[in-house]
C-alpha cells in the first residue's frame, strides 16, 4: 500500500461557523458580558449599538410595569421616562463604558438610538399594566 493516498483530517471549523451552527449562545454570552464589564473594547460598532438598543428596550418594560402599578398619568409620566431613559444610557456609555462618542457620530446618536421603539414599548407596557390593575 506505498501508493495508496492517506486520508487528510478536515480542517477544524471556523469558530465564527461554529457559533452560528450552536445558535450563536457563547457570541451572545460574550456580548453581554462585555456589555457588563466597565471599559470593555468595542471592536465591533453594530455589537455595541446591540446592546444600547436592547438596554433600552429593558429599560421601557421596567418603566411601563412601574408606570402602571403607581399609577402615573399623562404627560408628567411621558416626561420621566424620557429623562430617566436618556440619562441611564447616557451615564452607561459615557461614564461607565467610558467610549468616544465621536466614534459613534456623536452623543446625540447614542442617545437616540433605539429610542423611538423603546417609547411604544413603554407606552404599551404602562397602559396594559395600568388598564389591568386600575380599570374600574
Amino acid at each position: 500500500m506505498s501508493g495508496a493516498r492517506r486520508k487528510e483530517e478536515p480542517p477544524p471549523p471556523h469558530p465564527q461557523l461554529h457559533l452560528v451552527a450552536n445558535g450563536g449562545g457563547a457570541l451572545r454570552g460574550s456580548v453581554w458580558g462585555k456589555a457588563l464589564r466597565s471599559d470593555s473594547a468595542w471592536e465591533d460598532k453594530d455589537e455595541f449599538l446591540d446592546v444600547i438598543y436592547w438596554f433600552r428596550q429593558i429599560i421601557a418594560v421596567i418603566l411601563g410595569v412601574i408606570w402602571g402599578i403607581v399609577p402615573l398619568k399623562g404627560f408628567l409620566g411621558i416626561a420621566i421616562f424620557c429623562l430617566i431613559n436618556a440619562g441611564v444610557l447616557y451615564l452607561y456609555f459615557s461614564s461607565f463604558q467610558q467610549i468616544d462618542e465621536e466614534e459613534y457620530g456623536g452623543t446625540w446618536e447614542l442617545t437616540k438610538e433605539g429610542f423611538m421603539t423603546s417609547f411604544a414599548l413603554f407606552l404599551v407596557v404602562w397602559i396594559i399594566f395600568y388598564t389591568a390593575i386600575h380599570y374600574d
